[in-house]
């Protein structure tokens, strides 16, 4: 997992990932956590790495504990947003 030494949350406050409750700090401490995410230029691996490991609690690449369940659910992933030029088209991937 060398991707977490790159990772915007290091020098974060780590209470901002695990808000406790569903209002008011709560709502402010999920924003903040997604705000780092959202400049996080490992915030892909974090996610699936979450979903990966099974991590039930907090919140990874971008993504709270319900919207972590939920993907999970489903089996998708509403990735974080890229740049469409980034892409790689499938017959070019390597596998």
């Amino acid at each position: 997992m060398a991707w977490v030494h790159r990772a915007a949350c290091q020098d974060e406050d780590p209470e901002i990932f695990f808000p406790v409750g569903s209002a008011g700090l709560a709502m402010r401490e999920l924003a903040a956590a997604k705000a780092v995410c959202n400049r996080c230029p490992v915030q892909e691996q974090c996610l699936r790495w979450a979903l990966d490991s099974g991590q039930g609690f907090g919140t990874w690449g971008g993504l709270s504990e319900e919207e972590l369940g939920a993907a999970r659910r489903r089996g998708t992933v509403n990735a974080p947003a890229e740049n469409p030029s980034d892409r790689v088209p499938k017959d070019h991937q390597e596998d």
